[in-house]
């Protein structure tokens, strides 16, 4: 019953988007109001409504009563094909990982950030160590000097 409800609404906004459009605003008709000669003021006091007026008006009271009627609908009984509070859609198959075992005091933590190189050492990275980055320069200059 929901879906045929949303169909009429869209329709009802489609067609009222259409009718607006096709109407001649009234300011078209300002020009006129300054010395064209006519006699009626500048955005007012038209004479019967048209048929797109009046067409207009009675889509713009439907689709109030439909926006209206759909949200005390929703507001009842939720909205159709929502998820419940259990169901996680994607993320349901999801693990959460389990916790690491807290280091004991005297062995060192399990982190991601690595530990630095000791300076005579070669690290095992391709970017050399603060303390590796002079002496790498000069044996680079001496070998190129030879």
């Amino acid at each position: 019953m929901f879906i045929i409800f949303s169909v009429f609404y869209i329709l009802i906004a489609a067609a009222m988007i259409v009718l607006i459009l096709m109407q001649r605003g009234s300011g078209a008709d300002a020009g006129s109001g300054f010395g064209g000669g006519s006699s009626a003021t500048v955005f007012g006091a038209r004479g019967s409504a048209t048929f797109l007026t009046r067409a207009t008006a009675t889509l713009a009271a439907l689709f109030f009563l439909l926006s209206l009627g759909m949200g005390i609908y929703l507001s009842r009984n939720g909205a159709p094909g929502a998820p419940s509070s259990s169901d996680l859609g994607v993320m349901s198959g999801a693990q959460t990982p389990a916790a690491a075992p807290a280091a004991s005091k005297g062995a060192a933590a399990n982190t991601d950030v690595p530990k630095a190189a000791s300076a005579g050492g070669a690290s095992s990275g391709d970017v050399p160590s603060a303390a590796q980055a002079p002496a790498a320069a000069a044996s680079a200059a001496q070998g190129s000097g030879q």
